[in-house]
């Protein structure tokens, strides 16, 4: 695969991962979520943000954590939503 389409892939994948990343922080800073939510919001940004591992393999660990705690009853229902949304855009991030 030549390699301007790789680096094009991974600035895509890239600008994916800072996208959800936005959310996530916004979600941890939320007071209005319960704090356990809140954790798991910070927790999957940290897993985006692990450097040693490939991108593909942070999205899949934050979206673990996000299928985990989407089912809390405690969730707000925005706030599922949100969180929703960003493990569907991680979701196309391959290695």
């Amino acid at each position: 695969m030549p390699t301007q389409k790789v680096s094009k892939r991974k600035e895509e994948y890239q600008s994916r991962i800072n996208q959800a990343l936005a959310v996530l922080n916004e979600v941890a800073q939320d007071n209005t979520t319960p704090r356990n939510i809140r954790r798991a919001a910070k927790d999957a940004a940290d897993a985006l943000q692990a450097a040693e591992h490939s991108l593909g393999v942070r999205a899949s660990n934050a979206i673990a954590i996000l299928d985990e705690i989407s089912q809390d009853p405690n969730m707000p229902a925005y706030t599922r939503v949100k969180l929703w949304n960003v493990a569907s855009v991680l979701e196309a991030i391959k290695d």
